[in-house]
């Protein structure tokens, strides 16, 4: 192996090493000790590769966000509906919870209340499962009577933010989380009512919303 394909190699460590520490221990007990274990390399690397933990963390939740979102792009894509969309972001919870991964989102969410560094590489992560929301969000409300009235890019980042918060809750009242996923599937299917409506119907469902919003 070369010399860059050595140090590639290693960074990929300490990136997945992060990772699985932030979301086994928490953001108290992670440092470059704990990391460099986790990574099995020496904690001297993280700071030739990183210069910080702080950097390394930022560095590893990009990563670990790009990763996610690779790995579900295409699942996404397939999405045709609001209540398919719910569906898949409810099997996406199912799977990242298990993975783990909803540990590490709290852990930097956490974080990032106290160390700043941390906070623009979270928002970055949590931008790209936000712009892949609304590229189904644009496609799914094309066609719809509530396409005209809702903002694909606003929503997106509503549906971002519950689904975080949602995550996090699930830690302290699941029933209360599965109650409130239940909610929304319902308020998805009748957004897939107003979508299976004839002409008719879709033009007195457009002048309603018209009139409520100028009023």
């Amino acid at each position: 192996m070369t010399g860059s394909a050595a140090g590639a190699d290693t960074r990929t460590k300490l990136l997945e090493g992060a990772l699985r520490t932030l979301a086994e221990q928490g953001i108290a007990k992670t440092s470059a000790r704990s990391v460099a274990a986790s990574a099995g390399v020496n904690q001297a690397l993280v700071f030739y590769h990183f210069g910080s933990v702080d950097e390394l963390l930022a560095a590893a939740c990009r990563h670990g966000a790009e990763q996610r979102v690779a790995r579900h792009r295409d699942r996404l894509a397939a999405v045709t509906t609001l209540p398919e969309l719910l569906k898949c972001g409810r099997e996406l919870h199912e799977e990242e919870r298990a993975g783990g991964h909803v540990a590490f989102l709290a852990q930097v969410l956490a974080g990032a209340q106290t160390q700043p560094r941390l906070a623009p590489a979270t928002a970055a992560g949590l931008d790209l499962w936000t712009a892949e929301i609304e590229k189904v969000l644009v496609r799914v409300l094309a066609d719809s009577p509530l396409g005209e009235f809702t903002d694909p890019v606003g929503l997106a980042r509503a549906v971002t933010g519950a689904f975080v918060g949602l995550e996090l809750y699930e830690g302290v009242d699941p029933a209360g989380a599965g109650r409130a996923f239940d909610a929304l599937e319902q308020l998805a299917g009748l957004a897939g009512v107003l979508d299976e409506l004839g002409p008719v119907a879709r033009r007195a469902v457009r002048h309603r919303l018209r009139r409520t919003g100028r009023a």
